[in-house]
C-alpha cells in the first residue's frame, strides 16, 4: 500500500530483457530507509519487487542501485514498457503502520494508460488535461483523488473522458510530472473506495447511476435523545 507521496526521483540505468520479462535497474538517491531485498516499491504508481539492492558512492553522493523484473502484463498496460536508459520515474517505498498517510491509499495496481491533451502553465503553477478510458472517470468526481504516475493529486474537473488537475511548483519539481509534454503517457489509478462502492453496487443489483435509498426509522422507534452540554 502506498500513499502517492513520492519519496524521491530516480533515474533508469540499465534494462535488461529477460524474456519474457524486462529487468528495470534505476539508481535512488535520497531514500529514508535502505529498501530491502523483496520489497514492494511503487515506480511511476506500479507496484513492483526488489529483487537486487545494492548501496553505492559516485561522487561523494551516495545512492541506492535497485533492479525490478517487469512481467509483460506490466509492460503492456503500464508506461513502463516506454522507459529508457534515463529516463526519470517516481518512487515510492510502500506504507509503514504507523506512518502519516499524507495523500490517499493507492494500491500500485495500475487501472490504465492516460494521455496528457493539454498543458497550461500559469507562472509556477500548471493545469494538465488528461484523457482515459471513460471506464475510468467513473471512478472520479470532482474535489476527489487520483493517483498520476504514482503522484496522488486532487481532481479539479472530470468529463466522460478526461479529467484536470492543477499542479503546485513543488510537485512540479520533485516528480516526473513537471516534464511532462501532450501527448505524454502516465500510468492512472482511480480511489480504491469508488471501485469497491461500484462493485457493492453491481452485486446488489444497483447500477452506479442509481441513488442509494435512505434508512428510515421503523414506526415506534423513540427519536434518539438531544445532546446537552
Amino acid at each position: 500500500m502506498f500513499t502517492g507521496l513520492v519519496q524521491t526521483l530516480a533515474t533508469v540505468v540499465e534494462l535488461r530483457l529477460s524474456p519474457p520479462a524486462k529487468r528495470l535497474v534505476i539508481r535512488a538517491p535520497g531514500l529514508a530507509d535502505r529498501p530491502a531485498l523483496g520489497a514492494s516499491l511503487a515506480l511511476n504508481g506500479c507496484c513492483l519487487t526488489a529483487v537486487e539492492v545494492q548501496f553505492e558512492t559516485d561522487d561523494n553522493s551516495a545512492h541506492d542501485r535497485l533492479a525490478f523484473e517487469a512481467g509483460p502484463e506490466t509492460l503492456a498496460r503500464t508506461n513502463l514498457g516506454e522507459l529508457a536508459v534515463g529516463s526519470r520515474v517516481n518512487l515510492e517505498p510502500s506504507l509503514k503502520v504507523g506512518e502519516p498517510l499524507g495523500g490517499h491509499l493507492v494500491t500500485g495496481h495500475v487501472d490504465g494508460i492516460g494521455t496528457v491533451i493539454e498543458r497550461r502553465d500559469d507562472g509556477n503553477w500548471s493545469t494538465f488535461w488528461f484523457s482515459v478510458p471513460p471506464r475510468l472517470t467513473a471512478h472520479m468526481a470532482s474535489k476527489g483523488s487520483v493517483a498520476v504516475d504514482g503522484v496522488s493529486l486532487t481532481l479539479l474537473d472530470v468529463a466522460a473522458d478526461r479529467f484536470s488537475v492543477a499542479l503546485i511548483p513543488h510537485t512540479l519539481s520533485l516528480t516526473t510530472l513537471g516534464q511532462l509534454a501532450v501527448g505524454d503517457h502516465v500510468n492512472i489509478e482511480t480511489d480504491l473506495l469508488a471501485k469497491y462502492l461500484e462493485r457493492q453496487l453491481q452485486v446488489s443489483g444497483k447500477s452506479s447511476a442509481e441513488p442509494i435509498p435512505i434508512a428510515r426509522r421503523a414506526k415506534g422507534t423513540p427519536k434518539c435523545p438531544p445532546l446537552h452540554a
